[in-house]
């Protein structure tokens, strides 16, 4: 039977980690267990778009797009906060009002990795831009699965049909990207939890449980 939510569950979560690290497999995985507990009160997104908004939608296609596409670092951070401002106002907010717990495979920290980090424009700046885009709409736990950047790339390579514009990186920038989340990991302690990518799926799972376990009253 499905239980209640109380309102120490309703939840946003999101998820993040290097290209490869496996986050979507376990953001899906994580979907599936609480929706057994709650039905009807957890959602699965995802940026950048989130499939439930055409404007993100298409903001998403330009971003990720295999075309030759001379996006400049600046016009690409407000493209990703444009699609999240989009995505967060039209159903992130929404579900939230609603006490549901929402889930996200990827969000605001992947922009202050990406675009301020590897792309040199500041993690301070990028956050500034996207908290005006989101509203100040902030996870209360972020799943940081973490896996080196040799193995990223290895995953990568093994799943060619669904690659995009940003998974042809370089290992200079994958590395970039690894050591982006570990500054992370040091400027926001209270809220990025870390997990170890380098195991078997159910044991990723196994660990990502026990620290959202703490979060959702059964």
């Amino acid at each position: 039977m499905a239980k209640n939510l109380s309102n120490k569950n309703k939840l946003f979560i999101t998820f993040e980690g290097p290209d490869g690290c496996g986050k979507s497999t376990i953001a899906k995985k994580v979907y599936d267990y609480l929706s057994k507990l709650y039905k009807n009160k957890v959602v699965l997104t995802r940026e950048p778009g989130g499939k439930e908004n055409a404007i993100a939608e298409d903001i998403r296609n330009i971003l990720l797009n295999h075309k030759e596409y001379n996006i400049q670092h600046n016009a690409e951070a407000l493209l990703f906060a444009a699609s999240r401002a989009q995505h967060v106002n039209d159903f992130i907010i929404p579900h939230l009002k609603k006490g549901h717990i929402v889930l996200c495979d990827r969000y605001i920290h992947s922009s202050l990795v990406y675009q301020g980090y590897v792309s040199n424009l500041g993690i301070n700046k990028i956050l500034e831009i996207n908290k005006f885009a989101i509203k100040n709409t902030m996870p209360n736990l972020v799943i940081l699965i973490m896996l080196e950047p040799k193995k990223c790339i290895e995953r990568i390579r093994q799943n060619t049909r669904n690659m995009n514009r940003l998974d042809y990186q370089s290992f200079g920038i994958q590395k970039k990207v690894y050591s982006g989340y570990q500054l992370l990991i040091k400027k926001f302690p209270n809220v990025i939890k870390p997990v170890n990518g380098d195991q078997t799926v159910d044991n990723v799972f196994k660990d990502v449980l026990k620290i959202i376990n703490k979060y959702v009253k059964k």
